[in-house]
């Protein structure tokens, strides 16, 4: 069972990276939490998860432990699978999970695609006790969500190619053309600025 890869980051997207290892590209599938932390960086340790299916075998990747912890909990709920817990941990943070998990906003948790309000119930009951012993977010209960935040990018000239890169993000993610480009173009004309990151996950919160 691998528990991380040390190498090269030979490539970088926002919902998956390459991890050059001994020669060994290593492509794995990552959260938007991961690919801020990952991005304008050579080198980094990642730490897996290997997901395998009768179809379908995943290499999912983490920039810090707690937030594969986390990923963890939530597939280990019945009809979570890793897809979902990527979009999850793709629109909140450990941190601001914690916070809708341990304050039972099922309301909000329920916004995320993929997941009724049934299952964020489900999602909430069977890892609220878990997630608090992992001790994510303590000290900021009371913090704003990110989705609340307005990041300004100050190195993206371009704002075509911060749209063509969440756009491909969203559509690696599931979502249809159609309503992707109506939600980013609303978010950019808003917010001419935002980090590629940022309006993905806002994107993430109208769609």
């Amino acid at each position: 069972m691998y528990d991380y890869l040390r190498g090269l980051v030979a490539e970088l997207t926002p919902t998956y990276a390459v991890i050059e290892c001994g020669g060994v590209g290593y492509l794995v599938t990552i959260s938007l939490q991961t690919y801020s932390q990952l991005e304008g960086r050579e080198e980094a340790m990642v730490y897996v998860q290997h997901v395998l299916r009768e179809d379908n075998e995943t290499l999912y990747g983490f920039a810090e432990r707690e937030e594969r912890e986390v990923f963890r909990l939530l597939t280990s709920v019945s009809g979570v699978g890793g897809g979902t817990a990527r979009v999850i941990l793709s629109t909140y943070t450990p941190a601001e999970l914690s916070t809708i998990i341990s304050t039972e906003n099922a309301v909000l948790l329920k916004n995320v695609k993929g997941l009724g309000l049934k299952t964020a119930q489900k999602i909430i009951v069977e890892i609220r006790d878990k997630i608090v012993t992992l001790g994510i977010g303590s000290g900021a209960a009371n913090a704003p969500l990110r989705g609340a935040q307005k990041h300004v990018l100050e190195n993206i000239s371009s704002g075509s190619e911060v749209y063509d890169e969440a756009l491909q993000a969203l559509s690696m993610l599931g979502f249809g053309k159609a309503a992707s480009e109506k939600a980013l173009k609303k978010i950019l004309k808003e917010h001419p600025a935002v980090q590629v990151e940022e309006l993905i996950r806002l994107a993430l919160k109208q769609l």
